[in-house]
């Protein structure tokens, strides 16, 4: 089961996880000892488990989980059937596998919605949720085709998919430019930008299988998984808000005349807003895995 290691020094690790369909990469970040409390990461439609290590570092205390979900990162020759449920059950098998009875699960953007299905499915297998800029409704019009949903919700998240980059440089500079990380770009995050890459110079690739983030899209914002999971709501829930959106503007993702209505229909959800952080930055920066670490370690099942 296990995979290369970054560095066999450090608390960091790989492993692969036999699920339905292939192997799934995971990132795990030792905890001092075998008593420590387990805390599963799960990241965004095309990101991967390497959007995690601010808030990993934040968390010296725990075991921390986090695979890259199947149809990205080193999980994207997965073959196996995607969705929200079908995410939900490979997470369930990434615990067994690594042998952890329950764990605090924190979900960013896409991961916020798996996440509360697998709370939902697997309720005795999840203490907490926390939810980052993800898991609430987004705000689409009614009786959109597949395309429509893709486009509204993705947008050039989608079509860089497309794209073919000449080297890891080339793919580097293409970010530079984007507005969400002119104030954070990092060491941290050139690694996980590096991480995205798949295939041969010149013809490098983002790893996120396009057909994969289709039918998740499509799942988690026209199935009826996250209005039910939502309705019942079976573990302690908290969701962190960005103060700005994907491209660093206002309004976010959640806009301020929404998002009360939006926790109103779910009264047992927490909220904490974060501000000067955007939908990236928020797990992607320091400032930002401050707030999500900070929540976790409210949470009474975890470190402490």
């Amino acid at each position: 089961m296990d995979g290369p290691v970054t560095d066999p020094t450090a608390r960091y690790r790989t492993v692969d996880v036999p699920v339905a369909g292939g192997d799934l990469r995971v990132g795990v970040w030792d905890a001092p000892t075998d008593a420590a409390p387990s805390v599963l990461l799960i990241h965004g439609v095309t990101a991967s488990h390497l959007s995690w290590p601010f808030v990993a570092d934040r968390l010296p205390d725990a075991q921390v989980i986090a695979p890259d979900l199947g149809g990205r990162g080193r999980s994207n020759a997965l073959v196996g059937p995607a969705g929200l449920a079908a995410h939900a059950h490979d997470l369930v098998a990434v615990l067994d596998a690594l042998e952890v009875d329950n764990a605090i699960v924190v979900g960013h953007s896409m991961g916020a919605f798996v996440a509360l299905v697998l709370a939902d499915l697997q309720p005795e297998r999840v203490s907490r949720v926390v939810l980052v800029d993800g898991g609430l409704p987004l705000d689409l019009p009614e009786g959109l085709s597949t395309d429509e949903i893709i486009r509204l919700v993705l947008g050039p998240t989608a079509e860089r998919l497309a794209m073919r980059f000449a080297s890891g440089d080339d793919y580097l500079d293409f970010w530079r430019g984007h507005p969400a990380f002119r104030r954070d770009w990092t060491p941290e995050l050139e690694r996980y930008l590096a991480y995205d890459l798949v295939g041969d110079e010149p013809e490098l690739r983002p790893a996120t299988s396009y057909a994969t983030l289709v039918e998740d899209s499509v799942d988690q914002n026209s199935g009826t998984a996250i209005a039910d999971a939502l309705d019942r709501l079976p573990r302690p829930t908290v969701l962190l808000t960005a103060a700005r959106g994907l491209l660093d503007q206002v309004p976010p993702l959640y806009a301020e005349e929404r998002l009360p209505g939006l926790l109103a229909a779910h009264p047992g959800l927490g909220h904490v807003p974060v501000a000067d952080v955007n939908h990236y930055t928020i797990v992607l920066s320091a400032r930002g895995a401050d707030a999500v670490a900070a929540v976790v370690h409210e949470q009474p099942a975890a470190l402490g």
